[in-house]
């Protein structure tokens, strides 16, 4: 439990995410706050700039909002299901959607 005025720790907001856990750490944990999925790839030039900075501001947020990140090339199920198309692509999801 957090103390007050206490951060949460990163690990507990921004996970890496594969199929086996999508729903659990994406669309069970946005009932109880949002969470930005951010689709990328190693080989992503643009993602080794977006991600960082998506990190960075989850992690100011302290709690306000959780980051899952997909590598595509692992996950291309989920991928397809979400229609991604190209990376890096940043979904939001809210109450389950």
């Amino acid at each position: 439990m957090l103390e007050l005025g206490q951060a949460p720790a990163a690990g507990d907001l921004i996970k890496d995410v594969s199929e086996a856990n999508f729903m659990a750490e994406v669309v069970d944990a946005s009932q109880e706050v949002p969470v930005i999925v951010d689709f990328w790839a190693p080989w992503c030039g643009p993602c080794k700039t977006l991600g960082p900075a998506l990190e960075a501001a989850v992690t100011a947020a302290r709690g306000a909002v959780k980051m899952a990140k997909i590598n595509v090339d692992e996950n291309q199920m989920i991928a397809g299901q979400m229609r991604v198309q190209s990376i890096p692509t940043v979904y939001a999801f809210w109450k389950g959607q």
